[in-house]
């Protein structure tokens, strides 16, 4: 009985950190296409002068 908890315990841990790390793929995704639509965008929308929507 011991074994087969273990066994289940860990396939549960490892199924959570398998789906946190695919949702974790997909925010950082959206993340890139947000930031690349600011970065062309912003320019062209300040009259062709160079503005930064970021402040780094």
């Amino acid at each position: 009985m011991g074994p087969l908890l273990l066994v289940l315990l860990l396939a549960l841990i490892l199924f959570g950190a398998g789906f946190a790390l695919k949702a974790l793929w997909w925010i950082a995704v959206i993340v890139l296409i947000v930031w690349l639509i600011g970065f062309f965008v912003r320019p062209a929308a300040s009259g062709g002068r160079r503005g930064r929507w970021y402040r780094w």
